[in-house]
């Protein structure tokens, strides 16, 4: 089958490098992770068509059962990877919706800059890092996990 992208560093760009002074979340900035964003949906779209035409062109009955339920498994695997890609399209479309209103880049959560680098390594955060790891404590503290 084909190579998965829920992760954004398969899709290739050159990390932004800031000029000297040069404001968070500059025009240039926002151009930069909109572009990134844009090229990773197209990513996603396309897996989701190759994936389309893939389980249209294999699935023809197999007379061997064994076969057949293998087949069935592997298609729900691929299904259930295309659901996830689903749902981060929408991440992907309030983050380009984030840069049009001028609210991406900024901790949702305290509201302190996000920063270039956590941002091009996944490009849908909406907290910074401490108010992530934070959120990740409580969650396993939630779970009954230390």
């Amino acid at each position: 089958m084909s190579t998965l992208t829920t992760n954004p560093s398969d899709v290739k760009f050159t990390p932004y490098a800031p000029a000297k002074d040069e404001e968070y979340m500059s025009d240039k900035q926002l151009a930069h992770f909109k572009a990134m964003l844009l090229e990773w949906k197209h990513q996603l779209i396309g897996e989701a068509d190759r994936t389309k035409t893939y389980i249209q062109d294999e699935s023809s009955a197999m007379p061997d059962i064994n076969d057949r339920a293998t087949q069935e498994e592997e298609f729900a695997l691929t299904l259930r990877t295309r659901d996830r890609e689903r749902k981060l399209i929408r991440k992907i479309d309030k983050s380009i919706s984030e840069i049009e209103n001028d609210d991406y880049g900024f901790c949702e959560t305290c509201g302190v800059e996000i920063g270039l680098r956590r941002l091009e390594a996944r490009p849908t955060a909406t907290q910074c890092i401490d108010c992530k790891t934070l959120s990740e404590i409580k969650e396993r503290q939630n779970q009954g996990h230390t």
